[in-house]
This record gives structure tokens, C-alpha cells and sequence, in this order.
């Protein structure tokens, strides 16, 4: 197996979590942060959505120019637009080969350079960073009145049946 096509099974497997996740946020919450320097919680989901959406864009053109907007209104928005971009992801994944997986990408904040690497790393970088913040999303449920899905097995909310 390539890296390539570990990166598109292990995108697949992780998907459904992401998904389980976003669905969990309460509407009615979206405005929640635990603290005063934290993202809302719909910052913090649109994040995850924006980051597929980048992906696309790497792989179409070979560089992200990261600009964040804010949150679509409903959380069902945030949602569709995670899973159409995530699909859109895998889609061209599929179609990639070793010598597009190695080609040099560029991710660009305000015009600058802030990585430049080959398009692999750059889309393992991106699942780990969304990993990591989908996490954080997790903590924000609970106290939101939310109830926190499984994610790698059962939680105190969801025993993942």
C-alpha cells in the first residue's frame, strides 16, 4: 500500500467522526467558547469545513491562500459543506498519482509563504490538524448541552452502537 492510498483509507475511516461530531453542535450554541481568546463553537467547526475546502484547492491548483470567513448561519450549513468538500477530497485523491502526491504545493496566509512542501505532507498536515481540532470541538460540547458522539469508541453520551 502507498502512502497515497493509506492517506485515502484513513481519511474514509475518520470521516464518519467528523461528521458525527459537527452534527452534535447545538444550534441554538453555536456561539459558545469556553474562554474569551477561544473560537466559537461554529469558528471552530466552520475551521474543519474550510479546511477540506483548501484541500480542494491544493490539489486543483497546487496552493491554498488561507482566509478565514465567518460561520454559515446554521450549523446544518457547516455540515453539508464539511461533507461535499470532504467528498470532493477523496474524489481526487482517487485520481492521484505518485508524482502529484509528490508535487510541490504552497499554503499562503496574507500573501506570504508559511509552508511550502510536497502535496502528501500537506494533506496529512491537514487531516492531523483537523484530528486535533475536532478534539477540541469535543469539549466544547457537554458543557454546551450538548451530547458527545463516539469518536473511537463509546463516550459517556454514545456507546457507538
Amino acid at each position: 500500500m502507498t502512502l497515497l492510498e493509506f492517506c485515502i483509507e484513513r481519511r474514509k475511516a475518520e470521516l464518519p467522526a467528523f461528521v458525527r461530531v459537527l452534527k452534535a453542535v447545538p444550534n441554538d450554541k453555536r456561539d459558545y467558547r469556553p474562554d474569551p481568546k477561544g473560537r466559537t463553537a461554529a469558528e471552530l467547526a466552520w475551521m474543519l469545513a474550510q479546511s477540506e475546502a483548501a484541500i480542494v484547492t491544493l490539489l486543483d491548483t497546487g496552493t491554498i491562500e488561507w482566509a478565514a470567513t465567518p460561520p454559515p448561519a446554521r450549523v446544518e450549513e457547516i455540515v453539508a459543506s464539511f461533507e461535499r468538500d470532504a467528498a470532493n477530497v477523496n474524489e481526487r485523491l482517487g485520481r492521484m498519482d505518485e508524482a502529484g502526491w509528490r508535487k510541490r504545493g504552497q499554503f499562503l496566509m496574507g500573501g506570504s509563504v508559511v509552508w511550502e512542501d510536497a502535496v502528501g505532507p500537506m494533506v496529512w498536515g491537514f487531516l492531523f490538524d483537523s484530528i486535533h481540532h475536532r478534539g477540541q470541538l469535543t469539549t466544547y460540547l457537554r458543557p454546551m448541552g450538548g451530547r458527545v458522539p463516539s469518536v473511537y469508541g463509546p463516550s459517556a453520551d454514545d456507546t457507538g452502537q
